[in-house]
């Protein structure tokens, strides 16, 4: 079929693009972006800075993908954008390249930004996110992979969230989420795990009921967080990946981990 590139579009020197790629009206590629094969860029779109942009990515009408990072500890140079492949970011949306020469900020496969999210500088994003409007990741959040992101929430600098969590709308997250559980609140606290979102990603029955186990050991049980990870230690099923998952994910916390519906309970929320 050939690329299709409408004559009032901007494609600066330097750029390079790949087969049978769709860039529309009035948008712009800066002159050190590379546009995997069949990339469709929407009218007024912006795709700059040294960004990668793997096959099959969609970037629709006023999105800015690849722009200079918020971060005032800029010093220039050359940090970048490496995005993977199937990615699609909706209208207004925007994400930033890293702050220091030579980091990147990375997302991987199959994500979907919707409308006016924006994605800071060295965020670290795993594959098939689902990020509705006006959510924003501060710079150096870590997501793994199939996280859900409801409307209006926020997460702060150096957050992590476990693959298979969920934010839940307008939540202001401060700590760090471990996999397969939902959190929600301002700030938010852990209300449950994920069963829907295991249920429609494959996950046995035997897989959710031992999260549910975990959900409970960890939240439920009246241990503190070091207890808590001793007793998922001593489990029967220590070495299941799902076990495995939530102890390394909170030997590696930074911020600690969100705290658990008592909290909430205690504020009367």
């Amino acid at each position: 079929m050939g690329s299709k590139i409408h004559p009032t579009a901007i494609i600066e020197d330097g750029a390079t693009l790949g087969n049978e790629v769709e860039i529309g009206p009035y948008s712009y590629i800066g002159g050190k972006v590379t546009l995997g094969d069949g990339c469709r860029i929407h009218h007024h779109a912006t795709v700059e800075g040294l960004t990668f942009m793997g096959p099959e990515c969609e970037v629709y009408p006023y999105a800015s993908i690849g722009t200079k990072t918020h971060d005032l500890k800029f010093k220039g140079g050359t940090p970048g954008l490496r995005i993977g492949a199937r990615n699609v970011f909706r209208e207004y949306s925007s994400i930033h390249g890293a702050t220091n020469d030579g980091d990147f900020t990375v997302l991987g496969d199959d994500n979907v930004v919707l409308a006016y999210s924006h994605i800071a500088h060295d965020c670290v994003v795993g594959n098939h996110l689902i990020m509705s409007a006006q959510a924003a990741l501060a710079g150096h959040v870590v997501l793994g992979d199939h996280v859900n992101i409801a409307w209006g929430s926020a997460m702060h600098q150096f957050c992590r969230v476990g693959s298979y969590a969920m934010l839940g709308g307008m939540g202001k997250l401060l700590h760090d989420v471990p996999p397969f559980m939902i959190a929600d609140g301002y700030p938010a606290v852990i209300r449950g795990y994920n069963k829907v979102g295991l249920e429609r990603n494959g996950f046995t029955p035997e897989q959710i009921e031992r999260v549910r186990s975990i959900y409970k050991t960890l939240y439920r049980s009246g241990l503190n967080r070091s207890q808590a990870l001793e007793a998922l230690a001593a489990r029967p099923d220590a070495d299941s990946a799902e076990v495995k998952a939530v102890r390394e994910f909170a030997q590696a916390s930074q911020r600690g981990l969100c705290a658990g519906p008592e909290r909430a309970e205690a504020k009367g929320d």
